[in-house]
């Protein structure tokens, strides 16, 4: 319940958390002084909107109070029933921003992505596709401001990729992101086609939260490491040296690759970080899977094989399965218009953890 005695708690848990912050071994250890602060910031927030909400109850309390009260005259209960409306208006929205802010914040959200687009079903048409939805997600990077880097590509005989690896670097990558992953289906006439008829592809994403070396431990000795001539399109080397690297993890199983840069060992710092990434995500999957609830709670579980999105071209559209979500302006969203489409995933997943609040 938000009442002072809360709110009280909360300015106690702040004045603490600016007590630890001041502490020379978490002022020393970035890693601590960044969760602090992210904690902090939630705490504030919480205090803030918990402050709203205590303010306005106490306002519509003396109001109904001055309405209850016989003694009160006729232009006082006018003005207390003028901001009893008032606050009995504010109030569900205040309420509603403090079950947001109980929400914890998810460490992650800040995290730079590696983004994997693969060509599914549907042979050249669908690395066309693949093609289509690295171009539509770069131009949403250059309007943003993000930088974008690929790591490690397979271009399609027909256009486009047969699988392509790129990192994303910039503010709330990860949280704007982490909804794209899974299988976004494609319905339309191929040029190949001569008799008009609509064809169904498919391709799939992965958004990989980066991982820093303290995050994940991974042992030399599991390391198988191959070089290689960088390949271009048609198959032609790319330059003359084995500058291409190939890890395999071998515990897992787990293979990453990394041929964009000319020097070997830019390209093995590269892998590294895709190969940690996708042991990162492989545990945190296996951990939703242990918390069904929680899997549950989200847009979506993330996984590949589960169908996101259709994007219908000759009807101009696009359908987000998970939310409901029509657009009749698919011409717009492979330019890299996608706003409309993560703020409507965002919302719908606050509305979920909300939800979750409020059973506990």
């Amino acid at each position: 319940m938000v009442d002072q005695a809360y709110l009280e708690q909360l300015k106690t848990k702040l004045s603490e958390l600016e007590t630890k912050m001041s502490l020379p071994e978490v002022s020393s250890d970035p890693q601590k002084m960044q969760a602090t602060m992210r904690e902090y910031a939630h705490q504030k927030k919480l205090a803030e909107c918990a402050s709203k909400v205590v303010s306005l109850a106490n306002a519509k309390a003396e109001s109904e109070a001055i309405m209850a009260d016989a003694e009160s005259d006729d232009e006082l209960k006018e003005m207390a029933e003028m901001e009893l409306a008032e606050v009995s208006e504010a109030l569900p929205e205040a309420e509603r921003e403090m079950m947001v802010a109980l929400i914890p914040p998810d460490p992650t959200d800040s995290r730079n992505v590696i983004m994997e687009i693969r060509a599914g079903t549907g042979g050249d048409e669908a690395g066309i596709f693949a093609g289509d939805l690295y171009r539509m997600y770069t131009r949403y990077f250059d309007v943003k401001g993000w930088r974008h880097k690929v790591l490690d590509l397979s271009p399609s005989e027909s256009g486009g990729y047969k699988e392509i690896s790129f990192s994303v670097e910039g503010e709330e990558v990860y949280k704007t992101l982490k909804h794209e992953g899974g299988t976004h289906r494609v319905q339309r006439v191929p040029q190949t086609e001569t008799q008009g008829r609509v064809h169904t592809s498919a391709a799939t994403v992965a958004v990989l939260a980066e991982v820093e070396e303290v995050d994940i431990e991974i042992k030399t000795e599991d390391l198988r490491i191959d070089t290689y001539r960088a390949q271009g399109a048609g198959g032609q080397h790319v330059n003359t040296t084995d500058s291409a690297i190939r890890i395999t993890h071998i515990p897992t199983g787990t293979v990453v690759q990394c041929q964009d840069e000319r020097s070997q060992h830019k390209n093995k710092a590269a892998a590294m970080k895709m190969l940690r990434a996708r042991i990162y995500d492989d545990q945190q999957r296996k951990a939703a899977e242990e918390q069904a609830s929680e899997r549950k709670s989200m847009v979506g579980s993330g996984d590949r094989s589960e169908k996101i999105r259709t994007y219908n071209y000759p009807q101009n559209r696009l359908t987000d399965h998970r939310i409901n979500l029509t657009l009749y302006k698919l011409d717009r969203v492979m330019e890299g218009s996608l706003d409309e489409i993560f703020t409507a995933l965002h919302e719908h997943d606050v509305e979920e953890r909300i939800k979750k609040q409020m059973e506990k």
